[in-house]
């Protein structure tokens, strides 16, 4: 009988119970380290972490974990110096385990002891998720600053607000862009509630059924970063809810930056004409010299498609998997890491675009007409004791015979005041003036010039508690 062909050597974190290795169609599909290279720095760190551990645990000797360590550290270096990953890397665990038997030898085979890469891709994913979100954050805020800074100087700006895309009522320029702000500033509690899901220690949950060796996973989980550790083992190393978590409150951001660049992209049409975009953040037409294109918004504006696709496919790879690890789960990084990505190219050039606006304040105000008033009149008969229904009736007949007649409410007699409401005397086209009525509205949360001071304050001191 002819002798067993020996395996090939490799650094494959499995293997030993079968005669042979897997069939290349199997390598190539289970090869997922295109897409996990990225965890190296996070895996290292948890790695370091690992071997303090169990060093703790009375697993390796203290010369053993300060080798590791060291040799990890050695690692980090090569990786991040250009070494590149080879066929038998399967994944970014086996990428490190190589090199780190490069570094120390055999000892290097000590450090598996007592985990599995179902929670060490579990723990490096957090790991990854928590550093993106706090960069996400900061681009946020970053973007709530020239929000901020930009409605500061259009305190005095007015312009239209519009509901159903029709001019409704005036505001001015620097409640507009508090809108804004004040949508990004829930993304912001979302991203970091996303944040906290993320911050739950999964390592030392072994393959499914915990570790046997005696690790301190709390010690373990603040020396990582982690607020706490997971409370089961089962759901530690199937638990992908936090990765859903990140992918819906970045899929926020992209909903709010997308009404956003809606708004500007319509401000700076022609028939708008309220805003330009800087030279810096617009690009040309390869056949029409005179076009000046917002890309960034554009792009932004059409960015949620990406993310919701992005959330929606985590969703369905998750949906119906059974408990514990499966291999599903090596698909629910991609849509991850390119939200993650896309964000982060999204929200500087945005920021950009944003900072180098020019506002026509004269486009603006001209847009505002007299019949944008129409609920200003009818206010001031309710504060006459007329009732709201009736003062609504009698300036729609206003409206009417000023549309009929192809003129602004302004224009017309004095005469069709008295006869929409004999309470309208010579002083009811004051009603009509644009600043009255922004002054009218001084309540909390209103356009009145007091009011949007408050409001302008708080968005500060929220950049500075947050």
């Amino acid at each position: 009988m002819p002798a067993r062909k020996p395996k090939k050597q490799t650094h494959a974190l499995w293997g030993g119970r079968f005669s042979s290795g897997p069939h290349p169609a199997l390598e190539a599909v289970n090869r997922s380290i295109d897409v996990d290279f990225r965890l190296w720095p996070f895996d290292i760190a948890l790695s370091k972490a690992w071997a303090r551990a169990l060093v703790g645990a009375r697993v390796l000797k203290r010369a053993e974990g300060a080798t590791m360590r060291r040799g990890l550290d050695r690692v980090g270096r090569r990786i991040a110096g250009g070494a590149k990953p080879i066929r038998s890397d399967e994944d970014v665990h086996t990428l490190i385990d190589r090199l780190l038997h490069d570094e120390i030898g055999e000892v290097a085979s000590r450090l598996h002891t007592g985990r599995s890469r179902n929670d060490q891709v579990a723990t490096a994913s957090r790991l990854l998720t928590m550093d993106a979100l706090d960069r996400v954050l900061a681009g946020v805020r970053d973007l709530q600053k020239v929000y901020v800074a930009r409605a500061s100087g259009l305190t005095d700006a007015i312009m239209p607000a519009y509901t159903h895309m029709q001019r409704a009522q005036p505001v001015t320029g620097a409640h507009w862009m508090l809108a804004h702000f004040w949508a990004l500033e829930r993304d912001r509690v979302r991203l970091a509630a996303a944040r906290r899901s993320a911050g739950v220690m999964p390592l030392g949950s072994g393959a499914v059924a915990g570790s046997a060796f005696r690790v301190n996973r709390p010690r373990l989980a603040r020396e990582l970063g982690f607020h706490s550790i997971s409370a089961n083992s089962i759901d530690a190393v199937g638990d992908r809810d936090f990765m859903l978590d990140a992918l819906f409150a970045i899929s926020g951001v992209a909903l709010h930056l997308s009404r956003l660049a809606e708004d500007l992209i319509l401000y700076g049409s022609s028939e708008f004409g309220f805003v330009r975009f800087g030279d810096a953040f617009s690009t040309g037409s390869s056949m029409m010299p005179q076009k000046r294109n917002p890309d960034a918004l554009e792009l932004a504006r059409s960015s949620p498609a990406r993310m919701g696709g992005n959330l929606f496919a985590l969703l369905a790879t998750i949906k119906g998997t059974p408990s514990g690890y499966n291999k599903d789960f090596q698909d629910d990084k991609r849509p991850l890491f390119d939200a993650i990505d896309a964000m982060l190219l999204l929200l500087p050039a945005v920021a950009g675009t944003v900072r180098t606006l020019k506002f026509n304040r004269k486009r603006m105000r001209d847009a505002v007409s007299g019949s944008m008033m129409a609920t200003d009149l009818a206010d001031s008969l309710v504060r006459s004791r007329v009732t709201f229904r009736d003062a609504h009736s009698a300036v729609g007949s206003l409206v009417r015979e000023a549309e009929n007649a192809g003129v602004d409410i302004g224009s017309l007699p004095d005469s069709s005041f008295r006869a929409a409401h004999p309470l309208f005397g010579k002083r009811a086209r004051r009603e009509l003036e644009p600043e009255r009525s922004l002054a009218n509205r001084e309540i909390p949360g209103g356009t009145g010039a007091r009011a949007v001071a408050v409001q302008l304050a708080n968005a500060k001191r929220s950049l500075r508690v947050r």
